[in-house]
């Protein structure tokens, strides 16, 4: 079971897949938020289709949007994986480095990257984004934030460099919130239905292989970073998380950053594949 919302941007509507089978989730909930999150929307799902309460849907055609909507926070955690952290010129980290991206920043998994005004260091970065279905606070220990996860995604956390790293007054912000930069999807996978602590996570741009890498190279896994985000900060219902990316992007020297035309695709086993076409911003402005 995995859930998608699909349409014209801004039109999406919830939609869950079981086997080879689209059904219409939107007598159930009007979206895939964090209000249906919070009101254990999954397991309604589950039991919906278990009793035959679904309508089928066919997908032909149809664009396939972010699988949540109107998240109000997009947590980012950089230098998670020790190889990225080392070539990109730091020591791994001993605490975890938070940044954020704009809610406004996702779009659809097959949606267009625009290549930024000005800009001349585009990166990718394939991640494994955690969703929160329960506000998380002052959670006890890593044990209990498992609990609080609605389940996983693909993000791919586009990055400026320059803006980031040379433009940035010490915050990376500048290079992490221009348009279409947190392409998300193709689907939400339940909790329940994926074990994050060894997922192989890959990138390819223009068919060439990028990344290559698992989550059980991660320095603080998705246990241990909803916990400490929560000793810091209130999680709500629809959150997500980007947990880091691991080596083989441009930062590090060994590939040429993207321009447009370039394709990128990325993959996490057990959750999909999605792409996107770079564009140059000026085209639509």
């Amino acid at each position: 079971m995995k859930l998608q919302r699909i349409g014209a941007v801004g039109a999406e509507r919830p939609v869950v897949v079981d086997g080879d089978q689209t059904y219409d989730l939107s007598t159930l909930t009007p979206d895939i938020d964090g209000a249906f999150l919070a009101a254990d929307g999954i397991s309604k799902t589950a039991a919906a289709l278990s009793q035959g309460l679904l309508s089928p849907i066919d997908l032909t055609g149809q664009r396939i949007g972010a699988p949540i909507a109107h998240p109000q926070a997009l947590w980012c955690i950089g230098m998670n994986y020790a190889a990225h952290a080392a070539e990109s010129g730091a020591e791994p980290p001993r605490t975890p480095v938070v940044f954020f991206k704009t809610p406004n920043t996702v779009v659809g998994p097959y949606d267009d990257v625009m290549i930024p005004r000005g800009s001349d260091g585009t990166d990718w970065e394939v991640e494994l984004a955690v969703v929160i279905s329960r506000r998380a606070s002052y959670l006890g220990s890593p044990d209990t934030a498992m609990k609080h996860i609605a389940g996983y995604t693909i993000s791919n956390d586009v990055s400026e460099r320059r803006f980031q790293l040379e433009e940035s007054g010490g915050q990376w912000s500048k290079g992490k919130c221009c348009a279409t930069f947190n392409p998300l999807g193709p689907a939400l996978i339940p909790a329940d239905r994926l074990d994050p602590k060894d997922l192989r996570l890959r990138s390819w741009v223009n068919g060439e292989p990028r990344q290559d890498s698992s989550t059980a190279d991660l320095i603080f896994d998705v246990a241990y970073l909803v916990w400490h985000l929560s000793q810091y900060a209130v999680l709500e219902p629809g959150d997500l998380i980007n947990t880091g990316t691991p080596e083989g992007v441009a930062l590090s020297g060994r590939f040429p950053y993207l321009l447009p035309g370039d394709v990128i695709d990325l993959e996490i086993d057990g959750i999909g594949r999605m792409r996107q076409t770079c564009r140059d911003s000026a085209d639509i402005l």
